[in-house]
């Protein structure tokens, strides 16, 4: 039997990086188990290292998700069908890769399940690459956030002669008293002060911010 293929693999969070992925063939009748070179890769093996068996594949998956993957592959060696997990593997270095296993039970003429093809992508350093970029996207946002912020509470306190924890509770007040987001109203507010013909708007909203902090009744004072 010729040897596996390696599958063509993408991953948008990886670039031109590879996309680590291998491929199986299980004959049914006589349970040989052909597995490819990224296979054995990804399970931490040389070619020839191993004999590859259902076995071996099932003790690679880690504890918690164990079960569930034998449930699903004896159910397509009994029945066919097509099938997808995302679970966990643990390779022979005791490394845990988060992989995608999907493949198809193929059957005869008669139904009968002669084979499973399947291949595994291993998703671990995308998670990891799209957690990051999350992250780093999340902490950018905030600092623009507070630096929007900050420059609308420096604007208040040139125009109201206030200090700087003060300006910071009108905006609060405002934005609380008119359902905005603090950052859209300081946003709003820098538009305004950007804006070279903007003046009479900006003293406008200024005033506006400086009464409606407060609710109705009560009124902000300098």
């Amino acid at each position: 039997m010729p040897r596996l293929s390696s599958p063509f693999t993408y991953s948008s969070a990886l670039g031109d990086g590879d996309l680590p992925a291998g491929t199986f063939h299980l004959d049914v009748a006589t349970r040989h188990f052909e597995w490819s070179d990224g296979l054995f890769q990804l399970h931490g093996y040389e070619r020839g290292e191993v004999v590859p068996t259902v076995e071996l594949l099932l003790s690679h998956k880690h504890p918690d998700d164990r079960a569930r993957a034998g449930e699903i592959l004896a159910e397509v060696i009994r029945t066919g069908g097509r099938y997808c997990i995302y679970h966990r593997i643990i390779d022979a270095r005791s490394r845990v890769h988060r992989v995608l296993t999907s493949g198809e039970g193929v059957t005869d003429a008669e139904g009968s399940v002669i084979a499973v093809d399947g291949l595994m992508l291993d998703l671990t350093a995308t998670l990891r690459r799209e957690t990051e970029q999350t992250a780093h996207d999340a902490v950018e946002g905030a600092t623009a956030t507070r630096t929007v912020i900050d420059q609308a509470r420096g604007i208040l306190m040139g125009r109201l002669l206030i200090s700087s924890d003060a300006a910071f509770q009108l905006l609060v007040g405002y934005s609380s008293h008119r359902n905005r987001k603090i950052c859209v109203v300081a946003a709003d507010l820098l538009r305004l002060f950007d804006n070279a013909d903007g003046s009479e708007q900006l003293e406008a909203a200024v005033r506006a911010i400086q009464e409606g902090a407060a609710p109705k009744g009560d009124s902000a004072r300098r």
